[in-house]
């Protein structure tokens, strides 16, 4: 039976890319805006891109947590420097994506053999 501090290192990474892959999905509902639906449902699904991307580095870092660690700090950095004026913006977005990034290190740390053998 794994011990807690193991299980909370495996799993509070891949629960956080999960809550950031719908929290970023969110922001797709700003496409609803009274507006015809011929044209909100086409925005809807652009609006849906960033979400789909993240969703993919989520499903990529379940099994290799050293994809999720790269793949979400590049999208933290990423977005950092598309907004370098809105620092507000910066920390609610790339915010929670580096805070994965890191439990992905810390958890790719803890499921790594030892180099001691």
């Amino acid at each position: 039976m794994p011990s807690q501090p193991h299980t909370f290192v495996t799993w509070a990474p891949r629960v956080l890319g999960i809550a950031v892959t719908f929290f970023v999905a969110m922001f797709a509902l700003d496409a609803f805006d009274g507006g015809p639906l011929s044209k909100t449902v086409p925005a809807f699904a652009i609006h849906l891109i960033p979400a789909a991307i993240v969703g993919l580095v989520a499903a990529g870092a379940w099994r290799h947590p050293w994809i999720g660690a790269a793949g979400f700090a590049a999208l933290a950095g990423a977005y950092a420097m598309s907004v370098p004026e809105r620092p507000d913006w910066i920390l609610a977005i790339s915010g929670p994506l580096g805070l994965t990034a890191a439990l992905f290190v810390l958890s790719a740390l803890a499921t790594t053999p030892s180099a001691r053998g």
